[in-house]
């Protein structure tokens, strides 16, 4: 791995735990392979394109890294009736990243609804090379997942191969179709893959207890997080 650059970003509002302040470290990199990234998202690191980060908020620590086991995952009934209602329907198609007026428009759409129903930050919706360092410009080969209803794009997701596990990225989806749970039938996606290429863990970021947006990444169990003390535990099973 090459690094270009290394720095502690500037403190801000949390978006996440209102009442705390964020700060996080970065490192620009110049290459990269899906191995050393494994490691490093090990050690509690995310990234996007070529940067990764990861907290070091001065007076908590809730962010916790989250991953589950695959070969061991349950569907609850709740995930079960969402593979019912979409398996056979949402169409998936797996291939490169790329950008494109669809993409960029199922991108604002669904932050427009974000901003609204959750208090996201709002975005520049003019700018997509903000898009292309986050999704498309990578270090090492990722999969864009593409989920079609008939012939109408309703959800993108970004997943890295790496040699142990799947990592969910990010995804999106049209939110006039929020009622078949597309969030959940990605994560059940995304395991099914990792389980039918052989990996033995799902990456699914942080989960912060307390925020509504994080918290659902708990429910794919069993699960592990990697607590302060820099280990990995269960966490539900």
């Amino acid at each position: 791995m090459k690094t270009v650059s290394r720095f502690i970003g500037l403190p801000t509002l949390c978006h996440y735990l209102p009442d705390q302040i964020a700060q996080s470290e970065y490192l620009r990199v110049g290459s990269m392979s899906a191995g050393e990234y494994e490691g490093r998202m090990f050690a509690g690191w995310r990234r996007f394109g070529y940067t990764l980060f990861r907290p070091v908020c001065p007076s908590c620590q809730a962010c916790s890294s989250l991953r589950v086991r695959v070969g061991r995952f349950r569907a609850n009934r709740s995930q079960r009736r969402c593979r019912k209602l979409n398996e056979g329907t949402v169409r998936l198609e797996v291939g490169r990243p790329m950008v494109d007026r669809d993409r960029l428009r199922l991108y604002d759409d669904y932050h427009a609804y974000q901003a609204q129903a959750k208090d996201w930050p709002t975005r520049d919706s003019k700018d997509v090379l903000e898009y292309v360092d986050s999704f498309v410009d990578n270090p090492f080969p990722t999969d864009e997942y593409r989920y079609w209803l008939g012939e109408r794009l309703v959800m993108v997701s970004y997943v890295d191969r790496l040699p142990q596990s799947l990592s969910a990225i990010y995804c999106f989806y049209d939110p006039s179709e929020r009622w078949r749970s597309l969030g959940t039938w990605n994560v059940l996606t995304v395991i099914e893959q990792a389980a039918l290429s052989g990996r033995d863990w799902v990456y699914l970021g942080y989960f912060v207890a307390g925020c509504r947006s994080l918290e659902y990444k708990a429910n794919f169990v069993p699960n592990q997080i990697r607590r302060p003390d820099g280990q990995w535990h269960d966490f539900r099973t």
